[in-house]
């Protein structure tokens, strides 16, 4: 069986609220699965649908092979990992480990055993008297995803489980959670707000907006190939830069809007639609002198972190450039930037949708 999980035509209905669209989703076995995308934009109802803690209102979830619509939570073995830990603080790391195993009719020796097996995997051996207040939340979480992969499930869901950790953990236990996947071999569909996240844990990437999903594929398809200005906005960090643009008259060059006309050279013909959205990410610019230069912008802003500089410029709309050496430039200095036409993107004003080069 290559999909663990297939949803299709998917909707669900708070009432009259629109909460999920015609939701289309085939999810491979074995695979790393984020879906991402702003508050409300659906990815935990989505996440709740498949555990069964909601239920859809028109269309089938399939589960290994299995339709689950209608199916209770507990008969879905499946396996979810929330932001809160939910751990039982008057049990032991132990036994809340076993617990899901006991009430299952589990003998405690062989319980005991898959809990320690489980304990080496995770980095818990040493923890397992203590209770849940005598523990970091790095161990805290540790021990709800153990608590999950000791049941052996048909997939792992994950709703934000790293948003209590600070940043440092945060990247620490993404790198713990992509390593257990794949030990595991396990099906993991996983829900954050956090673009890095899951640009740098998923095998797939899905991106929704209000209840649609917008884009999904490999994470750096969505980076290189965004189908439309919402993609291209979130995936990424600094943010596209998005420039109002017109197409020359000679068809190979765009006349930009940046506080005042500039006008770029293409090397291939500009696509003949009256209003253009251009895309540069920060990252694909570069500083140069201006006899080199296909902007020219005035300083806004200059934030160092040692090894990175970014740089805002003082325009509306703002053009963020990010360099990887440290720049001795001052607010209201006029910077020279070029940038390689392949990382160039294109996108109509008037809907947002990518446009493909001619």
């Amino acid at each position: 069986m290559t999909h663990q999980i297939e949803l299709s035509g998917v909707n669900k209905y708070y009432g009259a609220y629109h909460a999920l669209r015609d939701i289309d989703l085939k999810i491979r076995k074995g695979s790393f699965v984020a879906l991402v995308g702003p508050s409300g934009c659906g990815k935990s109802t989505l996440l709740r649908s498949l555990a069964g803690l909601e239920s859809i209102s028109t269309g089938d979830l399939v589960i290994a092979g299995q339709t689950m619509n209608g199916v209770p939570p507990r008969k879905r073995d499946l396996a979810m990992v929330f932001q809160s830990y939910a751990l039982y603080p008057h049990m032991t790391v132990e036994e809340n480990l076993t617990y899901s195993l006991r009430i299952r009719g589990v003998k405690k020796a062989e319980a005991r055993k898959a809990a320690e097996a489980v304990a080496v995997t995770t980095g818990l051996s040493n923890l397992m008297h203590r209770y849940p207040r005598e523990l970091s939340g790095g161990q805290r979480q540790r021990v709800a995803m153990s608590r999950a992969i000791i049941r052996n499930p048909k997939a792992f869901l994950f709703d934000e489980p790293l948003s209590n950790l600070d940043a440092a953990l945060r990247v620490h236990m993404r790198k713990e959670i992509r390593a257990l996947h794949d030990r595991l071999g396990a099906t993991s569909v996983y829900v954050t707000h956090d673009q890095v996240e899951a640009m740098t844990m998923a095998d797939h990437v899905v991106v929704m907006r209000q209840g649609v999903i917008e884009q999904q594929g490999a994470p750096l398809d969505l980076y290189d190939r965004p189908v439309n200005t919402f993609v291209a906005g979130f995936i990424g960090s600094p943010a596209m830069n998005f420039i109002p643009a017109t197409a020359g008259q000679d068809g190979r060059s765009l006349q930009l809007d940046l506080g005042g006309p500039q006008t770029i050279r293409l090397d291939r013909p500009v696509p003949a639609v009256e209003r253009l959205t251009l895309g540069l990410r920060p990252e694909h610019l570069r500083l140069v002198p201006e006899s080199e230069a296909m902007l020219r912008v005035p300083v806004g802003m200059i934030e160092s972190t040692g090894s990175t500089t970014y740089i805002t410029s003082a325009t509306d709309p703002e053009v963020n450039v990010v360099v990887g050496e440290r720049q001795m430039l001052r607010q209201g200095d006029m910077i020279g930037i070029a940038f390689d036409p392949a990382h160039l993107h294109l996108f109509d004003d008037a809907t947002g949708n990518r446009i493909e080069p001619v």
